[in-house]
């Protein structure tokens, strides 16, 4: 018999199996790692804002990670919401205090969660990643490049809170919109939550720790070198949707040393955006990739 409650039966989704907080925990904390706390909770609003909350009251450490197998009222970019089924992705957030690092190299910090996620992912789940500046992950699904993942910061008590949301094992007809994707259907050669989750944030460490030990210098960590090797923005024919309503059409040259994207204009001028929404063109009629 099927008990009444079976749709919210953490099991109920056999592909979909719950996260082992235990061993998350048994693999991830140790006394030497950047990693101090780990908790996962069944559902919740935005472990963005959850996290934002504690770091404002004092109450998370650096090194905090907070995951959910269900967000409800995730939070993206530009404060745009999404939702996807329980346990089909990750769905998490990390508290760091870069310290004595000059606040205003603390902006590379989500890239560098960019980076470290594309990297972590590529290894644990064998697909082919690139980032989308600023902070999208993309996958190729047949043949088309599709968003897989997005990350934000903001900044929180004396730190910065990074949230990271990954679409793991969405299948096609649960899409959010048809530019979207995920590891399952890039063919990913793991979907196990658990290893994907350990790759990211060991990733993560590993990056943070190079950053913070060249005072947050993106290009002597090898952060910058990284980032712009892995984005698919540049070398593209793009538009910038700033914010204000205002557009820049041009070609994605480079990634400056304060993370932002170098465009080179047809007027001949090099202009650096720093924030605002980057559409990927196509020959000179703008054609959508």
């Amino acid at each position: 018999m099927t008990p009444p409650d079976a749709s919210h039966n953490r099991w109920s989704d056999l592909d979909r199996p719950p996260l082992n907080a235990t061993a998350l925990r048994r693999g991830l904390l140790r006394p030497d790692a950047l990693w101090t706390s780990l908790e996962v909770v069944e559902s919740t609003g935005s472990t963005n804002t959850d996290l934002a909350e504690r770091a404002r009251a004092g109450a998370a450490a650096e090194g905090t990670v907070l995951v959910a197998e269900e967000q409800t009222a995730g939070r993206g970019r530009l404060e745009r919401s999404w939702t996807a089924p329980p346990r089909s992705g990750l769905f998490f957030s990390v508290y760091l205090e870069p310290g004595d690092i000059p606040v205003e190299r603390w902006g590379w910090v989500p890239l560098l969660a960019g980076v470290a996620a594309a990297t972590g992912l590529a290894k644990a789940a064998g697909v082919d990643m690139s980032l989308k500046w600023p902070n999208d992950l993309l996958v190729s699904v047949e043949g088309e490049e599709r968003k897989t993942g997005g990350i934000l910061g903001e900044f929180a008590g004396d730190g910065i809170v990074v949230g990271l949301g990954i679409n793991v094992s969405l299948r096609a007809e649960e899409l959010p919109a048809p530019t979207a994707g995920s590891l399952a259907l890039a063919g990913a050669v793991s979907t196990d939550r658990e290893t994907l989750l350990r790759a990211v944030l060991r990733s993560l460490e590993h990056w943070y720790g190079a950053w913070k030990a060249a005072d947050g210098d993106a290009a002597a960590s090898g952060l910058q070198a990284a980032y712009a090797a892995g984005c698919a923005t540049l070398d593209r024919r793009v538009r910038a949707e700033l914010p204000g309503g205002a557009s820049l059409v041009g070609e994605a040259v480079a990634i400056d040393g304060d993370g932002r994207l170098v465009l080179s204009t047809e007027d001949g001028l090099q202009q650096p955006v720093s924030a605002g929404d980057i559409v990927h063109l196509r020959g000179a009629a703008g054609g959508l990739t």
